[in-house]
């Protein structure tokens, strides 16, 4: 057996599915990341559009565009007792996304479970415009409402609050791409 062209064979093959799998694994486009106070990650992200259960509460997949994202979770650097890639629950999350024509579409992010991210906020979206457009995204994430999230003494007396109200923008995004993708 030829030792070099069984080895260019393996290289290439090699290659083929590397670029298989960059494909398979490049499914969402991260278009931000922050880190904010008390050590938590935040990344938000834009993926094919998606079916969501239950019906009828969320936008068909056929009326969608892109399936909007927000990933919140502690870090090493979060408090002690916080689980390092543990999701921030009960946020109140919104997306404000805008096109250069001034058409905008402003949409509430909610709790949603799948198994790439695990639990995440989102939202299968309309862009307000063509596909083609470049998109302004505004993310607005405000801490919890009143006695929706008790907070025990120790965490008061060390940290105050959960989050502050934060906003993040994000401008010149094209979802054309992610947008003529499909899950299936």
């Amino acid at each position: 057996m030829n030792y070099k062209y069984t080895n260019f064979k393996i290289h290439i093959y090699g290659l083929i599915f590397s670029i298989f799998n960059s494909n398979l694994l490049a499914e969402e486009m991260i278009f931000g990341e922050e880190m904010i106070q008390n050590g938590i990650k935040v990344i938000f992200e834009a993926a094919p559009k998606d079916i969501i259960y239950p019906e009828g509460y969320f936008l068909k997949e056929n009326e969608t565009d892109i399936h909007i994202e927000m990933l919140m979770n502690w870090t090493k650097e979060s408090p002690e007792g916080s689980p390092s890639g543990g999701f921030i629950p009960y946020l109140n999350v919104s997306a404000t996304i805008e096109n250069k024509k001034g058409q905008s579409n402003k949409v509430k992010l909610t709790p949603h479970l799948n198994i790439t991210d695990n639990f995440h906020y989102a939202q299968n979206i309309k862009l307000p415009g063509d596909i083609s457009d470049l998109y302004k995204v505004t993310i607005k994430i405000d801490p919890p409402n009143g006695n929706e999230l008790g907070i025990h003494y120790d965490w008061n007396q060390n940290y105050q609050f959960l989050i502050k109200e934060q906003s993040f923008t994000y401008e010149n995004l094209s979802f054309e791409k992610i947008a003529k993708k499909s899950r299936r």
